[in-house]
């Protein structure tokens, strides 16, 4: 028999399963749960304060700056893991690549301060405005 037959059926076992398995979760829940909706079942739930205003709120762009470095150096810091596991194995070699790895990451931090990024309230720049301009006559009479 193919053995790469057999590998790709117990893929395919498993993923039946793993089907099976989650619609029957979902159907049992279905018919054990009670269903008696009503308004305050359907409103909007926030914290046990009543909703307020509109769901299209503009949030300030902040949040998602200072959430993607968040992620961006949290994942970064993931890749050290499997550096400190071979650590003793590889010696030396494996200090300075680190420490390599390591200045990249303090350089980005350094380059998203400098910049303001994390800075929470950014100060709002002073434009400074153009006078208006008198309007010319032209000479012509009018009419």
């Amino acid at each position: 028999m193919d053995q790469t037959l057999t590998g790709f059926g117990t893929v395919f076992v498993f993923l039946v399963l793993g089907i099976v398995f989650v619609a029957g979760g979902y159907l049992t829940a279905r018919m054990l749960r009670p269903s008696r909706p009503n308004p305050e079942k359907n409103s909007t739930y926030e914290c046990g304060e009543p909703a307020v205003g509109s769901a299209w709120v503009k949030f300030n762009i902040r949040f998602y700056v200072v959430a993607l470095i968040f992620i961006i150096f949290d994942v970064e810091v993931v890749f050290l893991y499997p550096w400190a596991t071979v650590f003793k194995q590889l010696g030396n070699f494996a200090l300075v690549e680190v420490l390599i790895f390591a200045g990249i990451l303090v350089l980005g931090l350094v380059y998203a301060w400098v910049k303001g990024d994390l800075d929470w309230v950014r100060p709002t720049p002073n434009i400074p405005k153009m006078p208006e301009m008198p309007k010319r006559r032209t000479g012509r009479a009018n009419g």
